[in-house]
């Protein structure tokens, strides 16, 4: 095998830039100082115990270990420095207490979804979406939103509501350390319309909504129950098993007149009740609010639920999935939008990323990013005292006049210097010879 000096550089330059992608933050501190945060977290598959560690840890301690990215999770500590995992932490000396407050669903097994299956980035044909409230990862065919694709190789794609992690990031694959730090790539928001496999786009695309809230977590907050099916809840259902699944909900639900509550912040469609009034007049005063007989001044905004939604809410209770199968994707700006009366502020507040976007630590960009190894040397130099910096500088200018001095019959007589050369010059430097 044999190179051109162009070539070789070319082919350096290009590792340095791959380099520069795939870690592109400093790796020098664990955040596990920083407390429980949300963060990028990785799952070491080598290590026994299934625990979670931090983007340094991943690099600087588990680098020749086999790792998922979970990609961010919030209230989350760094589990490598603490006695959790027997593997040692090299970016910490001294063993940490375990991580008590730190949750573990099934992702920390390698499983994803409710389907419950592992992730194979050589067979898995799907876009996932993650849920705002728990973090799982979801495939658009077990959300309704397409038929499940058949296995294949097709371009794997994470659609994530995060602001930091944008939408249409690859899904988190089993790799080495080298790899799995590589976010591989931005793309269109809209990259789940249309992948390689040549599937139709989904009911619903990834402009049509800004974050996904999976049935689990619907049941769980009563408050989000009342807005399945409106103007700032998209939701997929169907009437029986024979007919095709069907997007409810959205802009496309509301009359273009509408009028904005400025004291509640609350938009209301003016379509007609039965008595003739606007919707938006018939105000339900706030229960809890209501004392010694008057009432608060906000009242409750909150959409009033279509009955046939809540019929299949009340079927999603008792796991029957038939006609809807619970999960909510929640319409742009949906925070400006939530009623603010005290009884659905108590239930808001409880889950504080459905009110104000959550901000996830990213380490310090790492200064020596991206520098080729020329200038690599030149800083390491500036580093070291002068009198080793002057001894380094005229060992490396001896190799190089050497170098040039073995090269040079090569140029004279046009023949390509191939590895073996290469070799055979640096034997000889190692035995002393000039």
């Amino acid at each position: 095998m044999s190179n051109t000096l162009r070539e070789l550089l070319a082919s350096q330059d290009e590792l340095v830039r791959e380099a520069a992608l795939a870690l592109p933050h400093s790796f020098s501190q664990c955040t596990y100082n920083l407390g429980y945060i949300r963060q990028a977290v990785y799952l070491c598959l080598t290590c026994a115990t299934p625990r979670g560690i931090c983007y340094p840890c991943s690099v600087a301690c588990h680098t020749d270990h086999e790792q998922v990215e979970l990609f961010p999770k919030r209230h989350f500590r760094c589990d490598c420095p603490t006695g959790a995992l027997s593997h040692p932490c090299g970016l910490r000396m001294r063993s940490e207490e375990v991580n008590v407050e730190n949750a573990y669903g099934q992702n920390f097994e390698g499983r994803f979804c409710r389907c419950g299956r592992t992730y194979d980035a050589h067979t898995e044909a799907e876009t996932m979406i993650q849920c705002l409230a728990c973090e799982d990862w979801y495939h658009e065919s077990c959300l309704n939103l397409r038929e499940s694709p058949a296995v294949q190789d097709v371009d794997h794609t994470l659609t994530h509501p995060h602001p930091h992690v944008q939408p249409g990031e690859h899904l988190p694959h089993t790799t080495t350390n080298e790899e799995s730090t590589v976010m591989e790539g931005d793309t269109d928001d809209g990259v789940s319309e249309a992948t390689s496999s040549g599937l139709p786009p989904p009911l619903i695309t990834a402009d049509q909504y800004e974050a996904l809230v999976c049935r689990s977590c619907v049941l769980k907050i009563p408050l989000l129950r009342k807005y399945v099916g409106t103007s700032d809840a998209l939701a997929v259902v169907r009437e029986s098993n024979k007919d095709l699944w069907t997007v409810v909900g959205g802009a496309s639900d509301v009359d273009a007149d509408v009028e904005i509550d400025v004291e509640a912040g609350a938009k209301r469609s003016r379509a007609p009740s039965e008595d003739g009034e606007p919707a938006s007049k018939r105000m339900r005063l706030d229960e809890d609010s209501v004392k010694d007989g008057t009432s608060s001044s906000v009242p409750c905004l909150a959409p009033i639920p279509s009955e046939e939604i809540q019929t299949l809410v009340q079927r999603v209770e008792k796991e029957d999935y038939e006609s809807f199968a619970g999960d909510l994707f929640l319409t742009d700006d949906f925070r400006d939008r939530w009623c603010k009366c005290s009884s659905c502020s108590e239930s808001l507040n409880a889950h504080p990323y459905f009110i104000t976007e959550e901000e996830t630590y990213e380490p310090p960009a790492d200064p020596d990013s991206g520098l080729s190894l020329e200038e690599l040397g030149l800083r390491a130099l500036e580093r070291i005292p002068r009198d080793r910096a002057i001894d380094g500088i005229q060992a490396f200018m001896d190799l190089r006049d050497g170098l040039m001095q073995y090269l040079k019959p090569f140029a004279e007589q046009g023949k390509e210097v191939n590895e073996s050369d290469i070799q055979v010059f640096f034997e000889s430097r190692k035995r002393g010879e000039s």
